[in-house]
């Protein structure tokens, strides 16, 4: 008599490994964007025109005032530089194996959302906390973003950051013999 048997390598038991990654990846798109909210709040705070903890210079404090533009949209600049550089370093060494693209996408994604959400917060903020702008000076006038280039600069970095640390990974890798 002969026995055939058929072995089969169960799929479904490799399905609940790579679950559990696709979650840990999806981190790479919620972190930043919560993150965005405090960058905003944080960007209220420390910027002329919100309580502008920065300077501290009572002209600048009045966000009608054409002078204190620029360095609020600055400070925003540099909540925006250090957020995208964070999150590239922690994006180093999470860029090999599988997933490593997704991880990437979601981490520039995750950015651009951060960004989004810091600007909303800090209008926000404003709105609930600062005094109430003046209507006679239109509504261009308040705490607001007036240079839009900055929320690039949360991705940006992120994308100049894992290039630099991916290109000394592969520089620093000793030939083979």
């Amino acid at each position: 008599m002969t026995d055939s048997t058929v072995h089969v390598t169960a799929v479904a038991e490799q399905l609940p490994a790579s679950k559990p990654r696709r979650s840990k990846d999806v981190l790479w798109l919620v972190l930043p964007a919560a993150v965005g909210v405090v960058a905003g709040l944080l960007w209220w705070l420390l910027a002329p025109g919100g309580l502008n903890l920065v300077s501290g210079n009572p002209d600048l404090a009045n966000a009608a005032n054409p002078d204190s533009w620029l360095p609020r949209d600055l400070v925003l600049a540099a909540l925006m530089l250090l957020a995208g550089c964070l999150t590239g370093v922690m994006l180093d060494g999470k860029l090999n194996g599988v997933g490593a693209t997704r991880r990437f996408a979601f981490a520039l994604l995750g950015g651009a959302l951060g960004a989004l959400f810091a600007w909303l917060a800090g209008l926000l903020a404003a709105q609930l906390l600062g005094p109430a702008p003046d209507p006679a000076l239109g509504p261009g006038f308040g705490f607001t973003l007036r240079s839009y280039a900055v929320l690039v600069l949360w991705p940006a970095a992120i994308a100049f950051i894992t290039f630099v640390l991916a290109l000394f990974g592969v520089l620093s890798k000793k030939p083979v013999k």
